[in-house]
C-alpha cells in the first residue's frame, strides 16, 4: 500500500499508525529520509485499497456505518461514535489490522484504523450504540462488527465525515 504524506507526518507517526516497525518501513522505502508533503511512502504487509472492492463510509452524525462493495450499498449498520470531548476523527483510513476477543470495553472484536488509538469494534454495552459516548472509536454491536469483518479484509477504506 502506499501513504502520501501529510503535513507535520514523520516516519515514526507513520509507523504507528500503521502498526508497521520503523525497521520494516525503512527496508520498504530504501533512501527514505527528510519527509516531504506529498511523498509516497510503501506500507509494508498491506494490499493497496484500490484492489479491495469494499469500502466504508461512516457518518458521525448521522451515527451510521454503510458498507459498500464496488460502489454498491451493501448494508447499513447502527453505530456509537465519540463524545464531544473525544470526537471520532474526520478523514480518510484504512483497516490495518483486527484482534479477536480483546476484552474490556471493547467486545468480540477490534479493527485498528490507520489513526493510532482509533478503531471500529464491538461493545460490552449494546444500549451504547447510536450515541456519542466513545473516545472517539466507532462502537458497533456485537453481531454487526463481526459481520463486517468477515466481509472486509485488512486495507479496506474508510472514510469518515462528520
Amino acid at each position: 500500500m502506499i501513504h502520501i504524506v501529510k503535513p507535520g507526518e514523520t516516519l515514526s507517526i507513520i509507523s504507528a499508525n500503521y502498526r508497521v516497525s520503523l525497521r520494516r518501513l525503512y527496508a520498504a522505502n530504501p533512501g527514505v529520509g527528510h519527509l516531504q508533503v506529498g511523498q509516497h511512502i510503501q506500507i509494508p504487509g498491506l494490499p493497496e485499497p484500490s484492489t479491495i472492492p469494499y469500502s466504508i463510509q461512516i457518518s458521525v452524525g448521522k451515527r451510521r456505518l454503510t458498507l459498500f462493495n464496488n460502489g454498491r450499498l451493501v448494508k447499513i449498520f447502527p453505530i456509537a461514535v465519540g463524545k464531544m470531548l473525544t470526537q471520532t476523527p474526520s478523514g480518510d483510513y484504512v483497516i490495518v489490522n483486527r484482534q479477536y476477543n480483546p476484552g474490556g470495553p471493547f467486545g468480540v472484536l477490534w479493527m485498528s484504523l490507520s489513526k493510532q488509538g482509533y478503531g471500529i469494534h464491538g461493545t460490552n454495552d449494546p444500549s451504547s450504540i447510536g450515541k456519542a459516548v466513545s473516545h472517539g472509536c466507532v462502537r458497533m454491536y456485537n453481531r454487526d462488527v463481526m459481520q463486517l469483518a468477515e466481509m472486509v479484509p485488512n486495507g479496506t477504506r474508510v472514510m469518515i465525515r462528520p
